[in-house]
């Protein structure tokens, strides 16, 4: 239901203001491929979101990306063959979108993950996630949904209203000799979303931390997709599946599950 309501929220893609510090091409590509060079970041704040060079990786090597994915988007490698993104604000909403379906995502696949780890080791009992909405809790369905409506309702209100005018709705406090964060929405960092500075005054650059989560976050996509048909063919969790897999790959696979429906349909009497 999370994902489904998080899907409604609109969006603009973050407005950078603060380039305290400029790398070059050359150290920016050197860091995004995992080869973190602390002489170019040594000494200052990190530069946010630097636009890559032209010879950034591409989902297809050799490709030429659209004029519109100029590299300045965390987890940008020119893919857009359908050209969805062509528009400024449409890029921008999409870029937004993305990444909250991605936050939830992350939160989803592990919702589903530590559950069934811990019903595994014996700590909770007949734990599923793909019924967890049939099940009785100490509410009736009706009251549960309407007051997950009304925080959720609340909470995209104040992040629409951030994205009207950022900053708007701020809850950083405001101490003596501490300069807060500049409004960038979709990534509000201070003391409440930041406390490590990770992301302010780490030696790695904020590029680099947006495009692993942008990354890990649509890697998650893909793993809930897959749960999701996993319940439906297999009727277990993904760790039944991954131990069932484990212990006989040979059988137990795609391909067994493609055999199953082979055969299933052909035994149904027409």
């Amino acid at each position: 239901m999370a994902l489904s309501i998080a899907s409604t929220a609109f969006s603009s893609f973050p407005v950078i203001r603060d380039r305290p510090q400029r790398l070059l091409p050359g150290q920016v590509t050197t860091l995004l491929r995992g080869r973190t060079d602390t002489k170019a970041t040594k000494g200052g704040v990190s530069s946010v979101c630097e636009p890559l060079p032209p010879d950034r990786p591409l989902w297809f090597p050799g490709s030429i990306p659209p004029e519109w994915l100029d590299g300045s988007l965390p987890g940008d490698f020119g893919f857009d063959p359908l050209g969805l993104g062509s528009d400024p604000e449409t890029l921008k909403w999409f870029a937004q979108a993305e990444l909250m379906h991605a936050r939830w995502a992350m939160l989803a696949v592990a919702g589903i993950l530590i559950p069934e780890l811990l019903e595994s080791l014996g700590f909770i009992d007949n734990f599923s996630w793909y019924d967890a909405g049939a099940r009785e809790y100490f509410a009736d369905p009706t009251t549960l949904f309407v007051v997950q409506m009304a925080l959720m309702g609340w909470v995209e209100g104040r992040r629409w209203a951030d994205i009207v005018n950022p900053g708007s709705v701020s809850i950083e406090p405001k101490l003596p000799n501490r300069k807060n964060p500049t409004p960038d929405v979709g990534y509000p960092g201070g003391l409440w979303f930041d406390p490590l500075m990770w992301g302010r005054g780490s030696p790695e650059p904020v590029m680099v931390l947006r495009t692993k989560e942008i990354k890990n976050g649509r890697l998650a996509m893909l793993a809930f997709v897959g749960f999701c048909f996993q319940a439906v063919y297999t009727g277990e969790g993904p760790i039944e599946n991954l131990m069932a897999h484990v212990a006989d790959p040979g059988h137990c696979n795609v391909f067994s599950v493609m055999l199953f429906e082979l055969t299933y349909s052909s035994s149904i009497p027409t």
